[in-house]
């Protein structure tokens, strides 16, 4: 465990202070039944998560599809309570919702998020009796780096010698039918050390020998069996970029993709992670369309 650096703490109060302003004036949905602060692994706080349940009556004996959410914040911010409305709200949309904290950077390195998100995985499964979730109806949403985390879970789950690398326990019973990308960056192999992103990569990796590790490579592991992919960006995103280019390697691949561009390149206010700002009409109608992707893969 490693001492964290003084840019690491000024940026993660900045961050808070901008999406405590984004979020001033919200109210928790009394729709939602809330389940809080359940332990999911060994590491305290960093171990917790919560799971929100529309209250709507659910016909007796079925049991609800679940979306895991794994935040964003550039491996080193963010927690399950920043990101406590956005999942509310996508569990407006007839969903069971997971939302977790996991291990970050500095403090922590990789692959520590990824063997987080395995051991929700695994809860998920552990507990779908008492929360009745359906397990065969799995999907998985991540923005920023959290998509980055999401594109390399779904990796994982799907390429079996490529999740062999990291020798993690894998989910059982668990079926994870398309998965949602939001702003995110894809690409960890080859990336350039001396980039501007360098201090927070290597905050994450920890050790410039991981930079080039096999377990890295994930966009160069996907096969037709991944799942299929709503990705979105959005024209004042600094990551659009990555959007497109990673949609068109998907389909190559023999994915299927759903690619969308939101907002105007006037619309200053729809930018990066846009999707989790309540006040915004752009916000709502792609957690729309994307849960609405979820139900059309549903079985």
């Amino acid at each position: 465990m490693s001492t964290v650096p003084e840019r690491v703490i000024e940026m993660r109060k900045a961050w808070a202070q901008s999406d405590a302003k984004r979020d001033a004036g919200l109210k928790e949905p009394e729709t939602v039944e809330k389940y809080r602060d359940i332990s999911y692994g060994p590491y305290d706080t960093w171990n917790l998560l919560d799971i929100y349940v529309p209250k709507e009556a659910v016909p007796a004996g079925s049991r609800l599809p679940v979306i895991v959410s794994i935040h964003g914040g550039g491996f080193f911010y963010g927690d399950k309570e920043l990101y406590r409305f956005y999942c509310m709200h996508l569990a407006e949309f007839g969903f069971a919702v997971v939302n977790y904290n996991y291990r970050l950077a500095p403090e922590f390195h990789f692959p520590s998020p990824i063997e987080d998100a395995m051991g929700v995985l695994r809860w998920v499964s552990a507990n779908a009796d008492r929360y009745g979730l359906d397990t065969s109806n799995v999907f998985l949403v991540g923005d920023s780096a959290g998509a980055q985390l999401v594109s390399q879970v779904a990796c994982i789950l799907t390429n079996r010698e490529y999740g062999e690398l990291f020798g993690i326990e894998l989910p059982k019973d668990i079926r994870v039918r398309a998965i949602g990308l939001s702003c995110g960056t894809y690409r960890l192999a080859g990336r350039e050390k001396d980039s501007p992103r360098n201090p927070m990569m290597m905050d994450y990796f920890g050790d410039e020998k991981l930079f080039d590790d096999p377990r890295t490579e994930v966009l160069e592991n996907i096969t037709a069996d991944y799942p299929p992919t709503y990705i979105f960006s959005a024209y004042n995103d600094p990551l659009i970029v990555e959007c497109e280019p990673t949609a068109k390697w998907l389909e190559e691949r023999g994915v299927e993709v759903c690619c969308r561009i939101f907002g105007t390149p006037e619309a200053k206010e729809v930018g990066h992670v846009f999707q989790v700002n309540m006040y915004l009409e752009e916000g709502e109608k792609a957690n729309r369309e994307q849960t609405d992707f979820f139900k059309a893969h549903m079985v």
